[in-house]
């Protein structure tokens, strides 16, 4: 072979390596795109749950895309990609919340039924399911942090004992009893909280009162 066959067949390999480069991040640029559309919402319910705030919510889930995409190698290696994006935001969440001050939380029935799966329900079933939603995130915040992080990741997510487990890097022995005490107490809440509620409820006018008294003495 002459120096400039040699020099020709040099540059065509170049050529079919750059070829097999843009392929290959064409690939992992769509397999990215396949994630973003997945699990945004599921990563997004994750991070609000915590932090409670649109934005800060939004810029968490940001922020989960920019480290896989920083990470994207790892991509092919990941036996449950949801379970490997929910770790990544939800350790992102817990940083920020740690660390710096976020944005006031917000109970806005809207913002709330938005991060609630809500297939087939109505305008109006969906603001009382997002009322219901508000008042169960008031109880969960008043757990201690560990109970409230496994709940949090069972209820909103519907993580298994051993996805859990993996994103919190803990035994699944410590998930089930941290649910199980969880979820005493939640309930022990909410039953106080209806009660409140029952309580505040108007006793009716004074003339539906005098007429039930006048049945009874008949």
């Amino acid at each position: 072979m002459s120096a400039s066959q040699a020099i020709c067949a040099g540059w065509m390999d170049l050529e079919d390596t750059a070829a097999a480069d843009a392929v290959r991040q064409q690939a992992e640029e769509a397999a990215l795109a396949a994630l973003v559309d997945q699990y945004a919402g599921a990563l997004y319910r994750v991070a609000f749950s915590v932090l409670r705030n649109p934005a800060d919510a939004e810029d968490a889930v940001q922020e989960a895309f920019l480290r896989v995409l920083r990470h994207r190698d790892q991509l092919n290696e990941v036996r449950d990609h949801r379970v490997w994006l929910i770790r990544i935001v939800w350790n992102i969440v817990l940083d920020r919340k740690r660390r710096a001050k976020t944005r006031p939380e917000t109970d806005d029935v809207a913002e709330l039924a938005r991060v609630l799966p809500s297939p087939g329900l109505s305008a109006e079933q969906r603001a009382s399911a997002a009322q219901n939603h508000a008042q169960v995130l008031a109880c969960v915040e008043q757990l201690p942090a560990k109970e409230r992080e496994v709940l949090r990741l069972s209820a909103f997510e519907e993580l298994s004992s051993v996805e859990i487990a993996s994103v919190l890097d803990i035994t699944e022995s410590s998930v089930r009893s941290r649910l199980f005490r969880a979820r005493n107490l939640m309930a022990g809440m909410l039953n106080h909280a209806r009660g409140k509620a029952r309580d505040l409820e108007p006793s009716g006018s004074s003339a539906e009162t005098a007429a039930a008294a006048e049945e009874e003495r008949r």
